[in-house]
């Protein structure tokens, strides 16, 4: 009976119970195999012994204690491959006798009767908090599914690092800032505006540049003046990589950020590389915002003027009609401005033409370190960067002036930059903003602003000092002297200091003292111009190709059409697949496949241009053998694109391939 209720597996131990030296109260003595083991294989066999933990007593405690438990007399076990020191006796200690039993842990739901009173060693696993990461709150997660997720004290727990609640748990110190110069660090403090899109639901990678990426130019093969590499034949990498990034940013969103849609405008989204409120500028706090616009799906720059209620409505309709008319190279158009209630107050908001990837003029030339206000740029602005500023910036004041304008808000943090190109990013807001001021300047005095505005900006980045940190121009111009020409030192001179009396400022003045660089500069445009019109006739190359590989993929395997059963597989329609795999399924001598971007690209550029070139075409079976030219190739595709155009539809509209 004992070997069907125990496995003869068991690798314990089993040893016979104890014989006891009388028959004396047994039935009340626990057995010790219960106690070491859990259990008595010879319960059922004859053991006298009491099976039942929960059946001690005390007396029985007593009687234990008063009665010897060892035997100090008999001998120790010793291993049989082990040999005892002769002359030498194994025994007991005296003090063995006194020792208390062993008595093992979470042995059944009981405990057992010999546990010392008081022992708190033994282990609960109800007592033991379960561990939790620092900085994140699991306790006010919320689930994916809706649910209020139960807190630890109540013996439930999210998972801390599941991306739903890491989402929500993130410190603000450290989230994403995606419009920093790098998208793949971190921001600094004051964030906290700033996550991916999808934050919540799933990591966002940025776009896989390195798809398009060539090896190292280090590492480029030996070519002859006639061989090309496959990148030579599409457009540069640097300028594809950010044209990239610009439609990534682009499409950039926010969820669960807290911003209305506002009447036509949805989807917006901080700009701003600052949490904090600055109303320096135009004396309340601004916000920028990328927003899409509901009719025409563009997106727009939103500038947002907290605080502000208008009181003459003309204000707005006439200043922006008049900054409509401002179509600059060096200006951000201005579309339209309108009040709104959306953000919990009276707020004024401007429509600008959004450029991804910009940043301000502040923020490129005096970047913080690592986060602090510190200010790290200690390098020295090449002076044809300073002269390309000033041939741009006359270029924005000369079609502002000339429209009777001016352009009053110049400074560092309301000029954007990108890629050496700038802008004036905050036109028209003063405009309306002091519109119906007592105090308001003339035109021509504001004009006449602008130029000292414009200088003090020129002269801050010559110095690599902040325009709002100038205590002494005339110090100011000292120091540059050593570091730039004279000739563009004389120009700071006259665009800072006032005039003389009856002579008046203009922007003709200042193009006319520095013809010199504006030739070097407009020489600068035309050669980039003629690079990027290079680029673009190639990839115009590019576009042909592809409708030629429209026209093949909706030809080739076509099942049955235009009435006939395998249509593609019949007729001349059976060369064109045949060309498909002399062009794509070529293999080499091993059967291997061969993948030579430049054979794709001549085959197709050949049939593109119907060229008289013949080529040998062979079945899969090497049963048939054409040999054909690239213009009989094109006529068979034109005139099976045809026919599957005149068995399509007549209400089908498309642009035709």
């Amino acid at each position: 009976m004992a070997a069907t209720r125990y496995n003869s597996g068991d690798l314990r131990r089993q040893v016979g119970s104890p014989r006891a030296k009388n028959n004396r109260d047994t039935k009340e003595t626990l057995c010790r195999n219960v106690v070491i083991y859990g259990h008595c294989r010879w319960e059922d066999s004859g053991c006298t012994f009491n099976h039942d933990q929960n059946k001690a007593s005390g007396s029985q405690a007593d009687l234990n204690s008063n009665r010897r438990v060892f035997n100090v007399e008999s001998p120790s076990f010793t291993p049989a491959n082990q040999q005892q020191p002769a002359g030498k006796k194994s025994t007991f200690s005296s003090q063995a006798a006194s020792a208390a039993p062993f008595t093992p842990r979470g042995v059944g739901t009981s405990t057992p009767t010999l546990q010392q009173p008081g022992d708190s060693t033994i282990f609960n696993p109800a007592a033991i908090r379960e561990f939790t990461p620092q900085n994140y709150d699991v306790g006010n997660t919320i689930s994916q599914n809706g649910a209020q997720n139960v807190t630890q004290d109540g013996g439930l727990y999210s998972d801390p690092f599941s991306i739903s609640s890491l989402g929500q748990s993130m410190p603000p110190t450290g989230q994403y800032n995606p419009y920093a110069n790098d998208p793949n660090n971190l921001a600094g403090a004051g964030a906290g505006l700033y996550q991916p899109a999808g934050f919540g639901n799933g990591l966002v990678h940025p776009p896989n540049y390195h798809l398009y990426q060539p090896p190292s130019e280090l590492y480029r093969p030996s070519l002859q003046p006639y061989q090309r590499t496959t990148y030579d034949f599409f457009i540069p990498k640097d300028r594809r990589e950010n044209l990239q990034k610009k439609l990534f940013h682009m499409q950039q969103l926010l969820p669960n950020s807290g911003l209305p849609n506002l009447d036509r405008w949805h989807s917006l989204f901080p700009l701003d590389t600052k949490a904090t409120r600055n109303s320096t500028c135009f004396g309340y706090p601004s916000w920028m915002y990328k927003a899409q616009n509901n009719k025409n799906g563009r997106h727009f720059a939103l500038r947002r003027i907290e605080g502000y209620r208008l009181t003459n409505e003309k204000a707005i309709l006439n200043v922006t009609k008049e900054w409509k008319k401002v179509i600059n190279a060096n200006v951000v158009t201005v579309h339209e401005a309108f009040t709104t209630e959306f953000f919990g107050d009276s707020s004024l908001i401007f429509v600008y033409d959004f450029h991804p990837l910009s940043e301000t003029l502040y923020d490129h030339h005096f970047p913080p370190n690592n986060g602090h206000n510190r200010l790290r740029n200690t390098n020295k602005i090449p002076e044809n960067v300073l002269w390309s500023y000033v041939c741009q910036i006359a270029n924005a004041l000369l079609a502002i002036h000339n429209a009777k304008l001016a352009a009053r808000c110049l400074e560092l943090s309301k000029i954007i930059w990108e890629n050496n190109r700038i802008r004036l990013a905050a036109c028209s807001i003063l405009d309306v903003l002091h519109h119906d001021s007592p105090n308001r300047k003339t035109i021509e005095e504001l004009q006449q602003e602008d130029f000292v505005k414009f200088g003090r900006i020129i002269l801050a980045l010559a110095t690599n000092t902040p325009t709002l940190n100038f205590n002494n121009i005339d110090t100011a111009l000292a120091t540059m002297a050593p570091r730039y020409s004279t000739q563009l030192k004389g120009v700071l001179e006259w665009l800072i200091k006032p005039s003389a009396p009856g002579e008046t400022k203009t922007v003709e003045t200042l193009l006319g003292g520095m013809t010199t660089h504006l030739a070097n500069f407009a020489n600068f445009v035309m050669q980039e111009s003629d690079e990027k019109e290079f680029h673009l006739m190639r990839e115009l190359e590019n576009g042909r190709i592809a409708r030629l590989m429209f026209k093949l993929s909706v030809v080739n395997e076509r099942g049955d059409s235009c009435g006939v059963h395998n249509w593609s597989e019949t007729g001349e329609r059976h060369l064109l697949k045949l060309f498909r795999d002399y062009v794509f399924h070529q293999v080499d001598a091993d059967g291997k496949a061969r993948l030579d971007t430049n054979h794709y690209l001549s085959c197709l550029s050949k049939l593109d241009a119907s060229s008289e070139e013949q080529i040998l075409l062979t079945s899969r079976d090497n049963a048939t053998v054409f040999v054909v030219s690239y213009r009989s190739i094109r006529q068979m595709l034109d005139r099976a694109y045809g026919e599957l155009g005149k068995e399509s539809k007549p209400n089908t509209t498309g642009p035709t391939i």
